[in-house]
């Protein structure tokens, strides 16, 4: 059984993050797994009609965090990056807004208007009422039944889940910040208010997929990745991990950043705990390539409606420069309607699900596995919807708590 300081599951951005922290920390004695052939997990990119296409969606390297993009940036220099500010859209009724929805219906007709704050200011946070606990119920108390209606519930519907209240609302506080005020101040000003959404700028390669930065950090780290390595099982208590080939591994710390779903056997905690992972819910996303031009100036394109199976548009031609066409982002309960043969990649694990119980499994799962020095890290070692620069960050941030450097 082979043995090393430190066992990292999964090369994607958090263990890629994870094993280059360590390393610029002078430790040698780490392993990272990974089941694919290839680093990268849902940042991969894949060459499509001469262009790159990113299989994991929209993943873009956002500017606030300056740390990541410094430690980004020696493994691709900044100048290998081109800048943008993000133009998102949003198709509804007809009608082409910018995002956040909230802070432009000013770009809407006049009755639109009327309408949609006459919903806002009746929005229960605008008339003092309790903040109610199920999901549905919440958009309509923080946006008002037409925005909830006519946008929120559809799309989270085609993005997450059907039935939304399984999802609690813990987490919608990330929405962008637009008060009433705020909403009514940007239609008699026709310009918007409120805080911006992530990636309000972002970095993207300019001639690469995004997955080529990662790419080069699993470069650096070549002999410490063992690829084709699908983990199988888990003992905590040991630290030791087994794969689909049979091979064993021991640690002194794992790093866990895959799926808690992908153990098909989890021993050395106790049973009720180990059970409760079953309980995560995550949902899988399928990308799909279509060669035409759109025109417009958007990068995103958000479409609410139940109409159409796909729920976002990423315009390529306007971030990868020299490329064409665009890609689909379609939940894979809805992807049956498709009839054409264009590339297309399925995500099994692309959004981990804020369902109610979440928090408290997550919260005893990972309590218990570090004390015994196994730490989950990332979208899906804490099971937590980060966008790759928060997990980079965190990755960083655990490998100087654990080495005390």
């Amino acid at each position: 059984m082979e043995h090393v300081k430190y066992l990292i599951l999964g090369a994607g951005p958090a263990g890629l993050s994870f094993g280059r922290a360590l390393k610029d920390k002078g430790e040698d004695s780490f392993l990272i797994l990974e089941k694919e052939m290839t680093a990268g997990g849902l940042c991969r990119s894949t060459d499509v009609d001469g262009s790159p296409f990113d299989i994991g969606g929209g993943h873009f390297l956002d500017v606030k965090r300056t740390a990541v993009n410094e430690f980004l940036f020696r493994f691709m220099p900044k100048e290998e990056w081109k800048f943008f500010e993000r133009d998102s859209r949003i198709e509804i009724n007809g009608m082409t807004i910018s995002h956040p929805f909230e802070a432009n219906i000013w770009q809407m007709d006049v009755d639109s208007q009327v309408a949609y704050l006459t919903s806002v200011a009746k929005a229960g946070c605008n008339r003092d009422e309790a903040m109610p606990e199920k999901f549905v119920d919440w958009i309509k108390w923080k946006l008002g039944d037409k925005i909830a209606e006519d946008y929120m519930i559809p799309y989270n519907q085609k993005m997450f889940a059907d039935e939304l209240n399984e999802l609690g609302t813990y987490w919608l506080e990330k929405l962008p910040a637009v008060s009433f005020e705020e909403t009514l101040l940007s239609c008699l000003t026709h310009k918007p208010y409120g805080t911006q959404p992530g990636h309000a700028s972002f970095y993207y390669p300019e001639k690469y997929g995004y997955g080529e930065v990662w790419l080069r950090i699993a470069d650096t780290m070549a002999s410490h990745i063992l690829y084709d390595r699908q983990v199988s099982a888990i003992d905590i208590e040991n630290k030791t991990v087994s794969t689909t080939l049979e091979e064993d591994f021991r640690a002194d710390m794992i790093i866990t950043t895959i799926p808690w779903a992908e153990f098909k056997v989890i021993s050395g905690m106790p049973k009720e705990l180990a059970d409760s992972v079953k309980m995560l819910k995550h949902s899988s996303v399928e990308t799909r390539y279509v060669p035409e031009n759109l025109e417009t100036q958007a990068q995103w394109i958000y479409i609410p409606s139940p109409e159409t199976p796909y729920h976002r548009i990423l315009v390529r031609h306007n971030f990868c420069t020299g490329s064409k066409g665009y890609w689909l982002e379609t939940r894979k309960e809805k992807t049956g309607s498709y009839e054409d043969d264009n590339y297309h990649y399925l995500n099994e694990y692309a959004y981990p699900l804020n369902t109610v119980k979440k928090p408290r499994i997550m919260r005893k799962l990972l309590e218990f596995c570090s004390l015994r020095q196994v730490y989950g890290l990332g979208r899906w070692g804490e099971h937590a919807h980060y966008n790759s620069d928060v997990v980079a960050e965190r990755a960083m941030k655990l490998a100087g708590e654990i080495t005390g450097k």
